[in-house]
């Protein structure tokens, strides 16, 4: 027998339906997770193809291969029009000439437009976005070279600054200006997804963002799903047409849950490192209360334990290396009120004997969100997510654990 088989709750996400999210264990439906999202959003699906589903649909990801995650996002706006209509008015052409619905797109259809450089200079098309002085964005957009192109460029006009990628080798040259971070992203069939996080430092106003070319001219490229978000990270694409589109957030609860009921207790979960916004990665909550248990990813490379009832309020940070895209195993195993060990990728990183005693009063389980009542939440992808009613020996922690 395995840890699996042990685990007093067990969500692989596979299974699902309109607002319920199955897990393995236990087989009478008391551990089925509830799932709600009003409105459209996009997941990557088992073909390799960005996919629109519908209002509670939960979002089975496959987006890399291997095996599927629970996508949860917050809520988020692409503030781009036309998101992939480059030959519609609202984009301006500058030595570049755009041929509409020219190649298949991320998505499966033919609705991808080709730019196409003229003259000796830079080639872009790009468009008028309003963006505020002091806030954090992030643009994107797919791109597949028709030929090899070693700098494509998302540009802020002005002097804002420039991010820089060779789609050749699929890296990325160091950002300029207020841009402060670029990725790309390889989604197949030749398609890179290209994003650059940038803090506008100038005037609040209407700024000109670009994509293109820089010094090529004749030079041809395929292009789809433009994106520009108030965030300091990329989401899954929303697609616009003649105005903003609001994609809202994911939920995903099991609510009054009576699985296990005081300490001893063990939760786990294999998850992904999608950003550093202070996400929690799972939760155990009291919806009416607000009490909480939530393990926490931070920008500075630690993991965050955090607790909290009625009186006490407890902040526990632990130092590990990872990075963005980084797959991270964590278990934290409590044998009472006061005591825990904390392990990540087959390392223990704390064991607390005498620590703030927070009585056990979880009776909810909530999966990407910092507090079930009030949080905005956070993006997640979770592939394995397991809770036992007793504690696990070190050697089982480590097995757990070990990537």
């Amino acid at each position: 027998m395995s840890l699996a088989d042990d685990a007093k709750l067990l969500l692989i996400p596979t299974g699902y339906k309109t607002s319920k999210v199955y897990s393995v264990f236990p087989t009478d439906g008391d551990g089925d997770f509830d799932y709600t999202r009003s409105g459209d959003a996009s997941r990557v699906n088992p073909g390799g193809l960005i996919e629109t589903v519908g209002t509670n649909i939960p979002r089975i990801d496959h987006f890399g291969g291997g095996c599927p995650t629970l996508l949860l996002e917050p809520q988020r706006t692409n503030l781009q029009v036309r998101s992939e209509e480059f030959d519609n008015s609202v984009w301006t052409k500058s030595r570049a000439t755009i041929t509409g619905n020219n190649a298949i797109s991320p998505n499966g259809e033919l609705n991808a437009d080709k730019l196409t450089g003229t003259g000796t200079g830079t080639s872009y098309v790009y468009d008028g976005i309003t963006l505020t002085n002091g806030v954090k964005y992030t643009i994107s957009i797919f791109v597949k070279p028709i030929i090899s192109i070693s700098s494509f460029a998302i540009n802020v006009f002005g002097g804002v600054g420039t991010a820089y990628f060779n789609l050749v080798d699929k890296t990325v040259y160091s950002p300029t200006g207020d841009f402060t971070s670029a990725k790309i992203e390889d989604y197949g069939n030749g398609w890179l997804r290209c994003s650059g996080t940038l803090t506008l430092s100038s005037a609040t106003g209407t700024k000109n963002i670009g994509y293109g070319l820089i010094d090529y001219g004749g030079d041809q490229f395929y292009l789809w799903g433009a994106q520009i978000e108030d965030a300091s990270y990329s989401s899954t694409y929303i697609k616009t047409t003649s105005g903003q589109i609001t994609r809202q957030k994911d939920n995903c609860h099991l609510l009054n849950q009576t699985l296990f009921t005081d300490y001893p207790f063990t939760v786990y979960a294999k998850a992904k490192v999608d950003n550093f916004s202070n996400v929690a990665f799972s939760l155990i909550d009291s919806l009416a209360s607000n009490k909480y248990l939530s393990i926490q990813f931070t920008s500075s490379s630690q993991i965050g334990v955090l607790r909290r009832d009625a009186s006490n309020n407890d902040s526990d940070y632990y130092s590990f290396s990872y990075s963005i895209g980084d797959t991270l195993k964590i278990a934290i195993s409590y044998v009472n009120d006061t005591s825990y060990k904390l392990y990540v990728n087959g390392t223990e990183l704390a064991d607390i004997t005498s620590g703030t005693s927070i009585p056990f009063d979880h009776n909810d389980i909530s999966l990407g969100q910092f507090r079930i009542a009030s949080d905005t939440g956070t993006r997640n992808s979770i592939d394995d997510f397991r809770v036992y009613d007793y504690t696990l020996t070190n050697t089982e922690l480590t097995e757990l654990t070990t990537l």
